[in-house]
């Protein structure tokens, strides 16, 4: 744990520190020393929260995004069981740091729990399998509303390049096809509209997760993953396609949406000024 109570204060470890865990009272003890990171450890009993993982320096970076009182924040499930969110802001929504992987039981107990919830995921154990190709221009707009693009996948090179379909060319043929239905038809190559989609890009891309975590494509709660850079890269589905895509969203706008907006659903989706001076 990074918190405990001492004092009925949240503080962090410090060198010979004896506490209490917020989530179950028992006593706490502070483990410092200079080859391990300070944190707190029950005295007696193995930790009260069965979904806790063990504590990185990478869990550590992204709890210190946010103020101490939105830190390992205490739930009790109707059972009496007690979980410990890493991180629930003033407006609601949870955030789960996860480093490990994890089962689609255990995934889809947390979402139900929680609902309003975000994770955040390292993906600095898979980058090596993650590709991220092409812009897409924004799916909202007049360009988009006309495209059908061909699914990237590693070593697809044309595709990965940005090869797409008209939909009004299609319509010519068969008044009845949709984007979620077209699968063919004249192919256009991303050259020929480049500067229209970088015109309209707003973050999205195509991708190819080479033997992925599947639990996180089946989550029902948005996932962010961090490849340790200044983008959080969110698994999306593009439009009514059903094309799979991602949409690079900064940890600087996260950090400022998920503490103002009240639902996980709505992190980057209205952009405004932010003041210099925040997170």
């Amino acid at each position: 744990m990074q918190l405990a109570l001492v004092n009925n204060e949240k503080v962090e470890a410090f060198s010979g520190g004896r506490g209490n865990c917020p989530k179950c009272g028992a006593e706490a003890i502070a483990k410092c020393g200079p080859r391990i990171m300070h944190h707190w450890a029950h005295h007696r009993i193995r930790d009260c929260d069965p979904w806790w993982e063990n504590e990185t320096a990478w869990h550590r970076e992204w709890k210190n995004k946010f103020p101490l009182e939105c830190r390992e924040v205490s739930h009790v499930a109707q059972d009496g069981e007690i979980h410990r969110a890493d991180i629930k802001t003033p407006t609601g929504i949870v955030i789960e740091i996860q480093h490990s992987t994890m089962t689609d039981a255990e995934r889809i107990s947390r979402e139900e729990f929680y609902q309003n919830l975000a994770w955040v995921i390292d993906g600095t154990v898979f980058k090596d399998n993650f590709d991220i190709y092409h812009l897409l221009p924004d799916p909202k707009s007049e360009l988009a509303k006309d495209l059908v693009w061909s699914k990237a996948k590693r070593h697809m090179n044309g595709a990965n390049a940005g090869l797409f379909f008209r939909l009004s060319e299609a319509l010519e043929y068969d008044p009845s096809v949709t984007k979620a239905t077209l699968r063919g038809g004249w192919i256009h190559d991303i050259c020929d509209i480049e500067e229209e989609v970088k015109s309209s890009y707003n973050g999205y891309h195509q991708y190819d997760w080479v033997r992925p975590r599947k639990t996180w494509l089946d989550s029902k709660c948005p996932v962010y993953i961090d490849f340790g850079d200044e983008y959080l890269v969110k698994l999306d589905t593009y439009d009514e396609s059903g094309l799979k895509c991602v949409r690079l969203v900064s940890k600087r706008k996260f950090v400022h949406d998920v503490m103002v907006e009240d639902k996980a659903e709505n992190i980057a989706t209205r952009f405004y000024p932010i003041n210099s001076a925040g997170p």
